[in-house]
């Protein structure tokens, strides 16, 4: 087993006391980390392994979160229905897919054109509830005998959910496919003289992250039992790009760290009210200033130091140690 399952095999372990202990962490709270970390995970997906800059990500998000509420609260769905808005976030992503062979500054506007249109949308369709959004969204049963109603319940349903979403993650990096998503990512020239379609890579990329991205949507609306306008707005996209990026992209755990990092933060400052973003954008100047890698990033980085230092260090020519040892 690879050191990353072994770490995020202790994360879970872990997180399952934690409804013991409400005192000391709020189950919440940990949910709330879970959905957004998911969120971030599948940015990075994009971002981090292909090197395409999304803004359509709350897009992805929300239309997942609305589909999810829509279900539940007027057809009574099953809480397992959430690959109908696992569906919703591909075949939305799928409508942008032309917006792949466009490069850098071109495919984030189309992005972000995009996140307007959704958000616009769901301000204007009646079943989004408009302004108000979707409120009261019911949690249903698990296989009809355990009430999700209950947050403990919830709460440990997430968390194999969670799971999940990050081992698939993990599948897809450490595939032939990822590594060849990395190669685009390096240089996109080079795969495509090997043979490579490109742009048929980075779509696949594109679909997969916005399926994550929807997945985190769909959970999210089931744990807290509200999707808002908020959830489909541009801040809600540049905000899982903090998270990436505080975290360190490329990695796996940094979107988990700048998730919690965020949320944290966002949670715990809540008392001196708007001045939290100001304190986050702090954090983020600094981090880009000093640590561009990230909190993980840099840790990954410190750890290899040694390793480095041995493989620059030129090797002694056989004469020279011989004379040295006489």
């Amino acid at each position: 087993m690879s050191p990353t399952l072994r770490i995020f095999g202790a994360l879970v372990l872990a997180a399952c006391a934690v409804p013991l202990v409400p005192g000391l962490i709020y189950p919440i709270f940990v949910m709330k980390v879970m959905c957004y970390g998911l969120f971030a995970c599948a940015f990075n997906l994009l971002l981090g392994f292909t090197g395409l800059v999304s803004f359509a990500h709350a897009a992805f998000l929300g239309t997942a979160g609305y589909v999810t509420g829509a279900l539940m609260i007027r057809f009574g769905a099953h809480p397992l229905g959430m690959p109908v808005a696992f569906l919703a976030g591909i075949a939305a992503a799928a409508l942008v897919g032309f917006a792949i062979r466009r490069r850098g500054i071109y495919f984030a506007m189309i992005t972000l054109a995009l996140s307007q249109i959704v958000s616009f949308a769901a301000v204007q369709f009646r079943w989004t509830g408009g302004e108000d959004g979707l409120q009261g969204i019911p949690r249903g049963t698990l296989f009809g005998l355990v009430a999700l109603s209950s947050d403990t319940a919830m709460y440990y349903l997430t968390l194999a959910l969670f799971a999940a979403g990050f081992l698939f993650v993990y599948r897809v990096v450490h595939s032939p496919f990822g590594q060849i998503l990395q190669a685009v990512r390096d240089n996109e020239a080079r795969a495509t003289s090997l043979g490579y379609d490109t742009d048929r890579f980075k779509l696949i990329a594109f679909v997969l992250s916005a399926a994550v991205a929807g997945y985190a949507g769909a959970l999210k609306a089931l744990v807290f039992q509200l999707v808002s306008l908020n959830d489909v707005s541009l801040h809600t996209s540049t905000e899982v790009v903090l998270m990436t990026l505080l975290g360190g992209v490329g990695t796996l755990f940094g979107p988990l760290v700048g998730a919690a990092l965020v949320v944290g933060l966002q949670n715990y400052l809540a008392t001196i009210g708007d001045l939290v973003t100001v304190v986050i954008g702090l954090i983020f100047i600094l981090c880009v200033s000093f640590f561009r890698r990230g909190v993980v990033g840099e840790l990954l980085h410190w750890r290899a130091r040694p390793r480095r230092r041995m493989q620059a260090a030129p090797e002694t020519p056989p004469a020279a140690a011989a004379a040295k040892a006489a």
